[in-house]
């Protein structure tokens, strides 16, 4: 089997549980829209894409309105960008595990399809006492997940082989993004996605809980 050389993890539903900040934003930013809020599990079928994404699919009906839809993006960064760490914390286990691949020297990077901005921002907060080598979030440098772009620029800058890069997410995207990097795809259930919809689109395993990432990389 392949030796994991090195991890890159989603951040939102993998590292971090940001679901009732995120909601909370785009609810507020609904409300002083005038249009009907969501109730905050809802989201979890709306996050993973991107912001843009998420207020096109709060507002269905404005779909082929542009203005209307980047207005509303507008005021859902500026809402979201004061608010993106009130409610946002690791998940449990997350800590331990990081501890754990830190002290085995393990290479880590974050690949999220949030701004990179605010990626940055959550990164260098609650996750500050670990080495990632990079953080990169949403930009026009790269196309988004699940273009392997920015993923195979991770693996470049850490050198080493995609073969050999572990992709841990909680969504398809993720999943997806994995196999077309030619990396191994780690499906996390604790965050906004089940297992079936990882294994459906391409996850080489799926974890319930954060150290059992250890037992995997430990079998590769």
């Amino acid at each position: 089997m392949t030796k994991i050389k090195a991890i890159i993890f989603d951040l939102d539903g993998t590292l971090v549980d940001s679901l009732n900040d995120i909601a909370n934003a785009m609810n507020h930013t609904l409300q002083q829209l005038g249009k009907p809020t969501h109730p905050i599990e809802s989201y979890k079928d709306f996050v993973g894409k991107g912001l843009m994404n998420l207020v096109e699919n709060c507002l269905p009906e404005q779909a082929s309105n542009q203005a209307a839809i980047e207005k509303c993006f507008d005021l859902l960064i500026q809402e979201y960008s004061k608010n993106c760490l009130v409610e946002t914390k690791l998940y449990p286990g997350i800590e331990e595990l990081l501890n754990c691949l830190s002290k085995e020297n393990i290479p880590l990077a974050i690949l999220s399809n949030k701004a990179d901005n605010l990626t940055k921002i959550i990164a260098n907060d609650l996750l500050k006492k670990w080495n990632f080598k990079m953080v990169v979030g949403a930009s026009d440098k790269f196309p988004r997940k699940p273009c392997p772009e920015a993923a195979l620029h991770i693996a470049q800058n850490l050198g080493i082989s995609p073969k050999e890069i572990m992709f841990v997410g909680d969504t398809s995207v993720d999943m997806q993004t994995a196999g077309n990097a030619g990396m191994m795809a780690m499906g996390v259930t604790w965050g906004f996605r089940d297992a079936k919809e990882l294994m459906e689109n391409g996850a080489s395993a799926i974890i319930d809980k954060p150290m059992q990432l250890i037992t995997h990389i430990a079998h590769e």
